[in-house]
């Protein structure tokens, strides 16, 4: 009964059968923990969580029996993060009909079949892709032991489901064009589009740029108790309207790109570390194989955002006014 432990993907196929299409070139690599069980990805990324026999069954039901035809490589139980680190880690076929390790050396990665443990360094030496500045056509010459190796540029797209254990190292250590499936990203896209939290974004809007135009109304000087006052009650109202939108999120916790209302940690770590970020993997289906996406103003910084005061030579910006400007995003809702 996969359907308990697997999501449906429908988009999923179309995805995969559009970049196969266009001429990309598909890398399987997983974890050898079959208790991640969470399919993001659909087990059908560069970074799903399982051992073959776990990998199998779900793509079987997401995608069909024949979806190691759709990819030029598959490595199961890959042992990340040393898949990425070690450069003596060999790798072992494994046999799809049993399950088990065969016992012979590995010098090519070859289509239908499925391999286990491995490092970066020797999926290279196994694969046969072009260098892109080599004219020799001879398909044995392994010029991959530089910076120009295809597997060590933009032109790879990560994609992954954990910010932390996959996308950063790749996008650190390799330069690789990283995706981030992150699930928040489509609920709450479809909770932003609610009456209720929409109302809620433009009182708050409108509370602060009150309490702004206030205190440039009352100038340099002291204020008065009375100003104060009305300052505090405004605030507490801003309060109050964050909570609303925390308790329309559904939890204690509210968004995981916020830390009350400054961009968390894992926004930061978003932007820095993932070029395109998305609801589900089915988002993709919306482009081309071939699109280009040009991200939002990365501004982070109160001056860049508003800039100064019309009429003062302003200079002093809150560094807590800034504003997360998601660098580029999908969602499955387009």
């Amino acid at each position: 009964e996969p359907e308990k432990y697997f999501e449906e993907k429908p988009h999923l196929k179309q995805v995969l059968d559009g970049m196969k299409d266009a001429g990309k070139r598909l890398i399987f690599v997983s974890n050898p923990t079959p208790t991640s069980s969470y399919l993001q990805l659909s087990l059908s990324q560069t970074n799903s969580n399982s051992p073959f026999w776990y990998c199998d069954a779900g793509m079987n039901y997401v995608v069909g029996p024949d979806w190691r035809d759709q990819w030029d490589v598959v490595i199961t139980s890959a042992g990340k993060p040393a898949f990425y680190t070690e450069d003596n880690r060999p790798f072992r076929e494994v046999d799809i009909g049993t399950g088990k390790l065969k016992f012979r050396q590995v010098l090519k990665l070859e289509k239908g079949r499925v391999y286990t443990a491995g490092c970066l360094k020797e999926l290279t030496q196994c694969i046969n892709w072009s260098h892109p500045l080599s004219s020799s056509s001879d398909q044995d010459d392994i010029p991959y032991d530089d910076i120009y190796s295809p597997l060590t540029s933009p032109n790879v797209m990560y994609v992954g489901d954990s910010l932390f254990a996959d996308l950063v190292d790749a996008k650190r250590e390799f330069g690789w064009t990283t995706a981030a499936v992150t699930p928040e990203v489509g609920w709450e896209i479809e909770l932003q589009r609610k009456t209720e939290f929409r109302v809620a974004g433009k009182a708050i809007e409108m509370l602060l740029n009150s309490l702004r135009l206030y205190q440039r109304q009352l100038g340099t000087g002291l204020r008065s108790k009375e100003d104060l006052e009305v300052m505090d009650k405004m605030e507490r109202l801003v309060s109050s309207w964050r909570d609303e939108q925390t308790r329309l999120l559904g939890n204690s916790f509210g968004s995981v790109f916020r830390a009350r209302y400054q961009p968390s940690l894992f926004a930061h770590s978003l932007r820095r570390y993932c070029d395109l970020y998305m609801s589900n993997v089915g988002s993709l289906r919306h482009y081309s194989p071939q699109h280009r996406f040009y991200p939002e103003s990365p501004k982070l910084l109160s001056h860049e955002i508003r800039g100064s005061n019309p009429g003062k030579n302003v200079n002093a910006c809150r560094g807590n006014e800034s504003r997360f400007l998601p660098k580029k995003h999908m969602s499955g809702q387009i």
